[in-house]
């Protein structure tokens, strides 16, 4: 507890001499030269258009914290959706979390194609069965049973046509939490969106 108290009074000392180091910092040459405020109106001058800019950027584009979708960073791209498109949403789910998420995946497969489901025996678990995917005879990917912490996943049942308004989203992982999982997802709700980074 001690030990404690004397980092809490040493912080507080550091917290004090903040304002006279910073003062020292736009001062002079030299240590304890004093401030001169027109090297404070300079950094200002500087770092205020900067931080303007960089807030604006930060609103324009989106960070993908997602492993399974190949692109890092992405902006809204207005225009009609195309199968293979970037597409942001918001997914509520349980297995998201509690809070709605904002999600990136592909376009895979679009309203009027036919997307196919077959199971077969997993390679994971001799039990559950995995659903194989595919969007006009093409194989999109294959669902896992099971999570990587061990929560079991339904997977989407899917035979014929796609209905309009709808669209199956996903990613070329294996590990995506994706379409084969929550199910179709409707076209109005998708952002079209294009790679930065």
């Amino acid at each position: 507890m001690l030990s404690l108290w004397r980092l809490a009074r040493a912080a507080a000392r550091r917290v004090r001499r903040l304002p006279r180091e910073a003062a020292d910092a736009l001062g002079g040459r030299h240590l304890g030269e004093g401030a001169r405020s027109d090297r404070l109106y300079l950094a200002i001058l500087i770092v205020t258009p900067i931080t303007v800019i960089c807030w604006w950027l930060l609103g324009q584009v989106t960070i993908v914290m997602s492993p399974s979708i190949e692109a890092m960073v992405v902006r809204p791209d207005p225009g009609p959706i195309a199968k293979g498109d970037y597409v942001m949403f918001t997914l509520s789910h349980a297995l998201a979390g509690a809070e709605p998420v904002s999600v990136t995946k592909h376009a895979l497969c679009m309203p009027g194609e036919r997307l196919n489901m077959i199971e077969k025996p997993s390679s994971v678990s001799r039990s559950e069965w995995d659903g194989w995917y595919f969007c006009n005879g093409v194989l999109l990917n294959v669902s896992k049973p099971f999570a990587r912490d061990g929560m079991h996943l339904p997977h989407l049942l899917w035979a014929g046509p796609i209905p309009s308004g709808l669209v199956f989203v996903g990613s070329p992982s294996p590990n995506g939490f994706d379409s084969r999982y929550f199910g179709l997802v409707p076209l109005a709700a998708l952002t079209r969106a294009r790679r930065l980074l």
